[in-house]
């Protein structure tokens, strides 16, 4: 999984129905804990599904996505000029 691959964590699952009427509902939840578990995220999305009013309409796309992230590898931060030229007066 690329959560996994990428050390990173995240908080808000959010649910995202295509009806063939292109017409989309979203619905999302925000877990009190960072998780990459495969099941606490497929544990969610299925409350969520579940929780939605379908009535009987047909779907033509699900997706999940998780997002407020918490990246668990430190990255270095680099200051980058602004101009390359230091040639340059104001």
């Amino acid at each position: 999984m690329r959560l996994e691959q990428h050390s990173t964590r995240g908080r808000t699952l959010t649910l995202k129905i295509k009806f063939f009427g292109y017409h989309p509902i979203f619905r999302s939840e925000t877990m009190p804990y960072y998780t990459r578990e495969l099941d606490a995220i497929i544990t969610t999305a299925t409350a969520l599904f579940e929780a939605a009013e379908i009535e009987n309409r047909s779907i033509r796309l699900l997706g999940i996505s998780l997002s407020k992230l918490d990246n668990a590898k430190q990255t270095q931060v680099i200051q980058l000029p602004l101009f390359q030229n230091a040639d340059i007066i104001f």
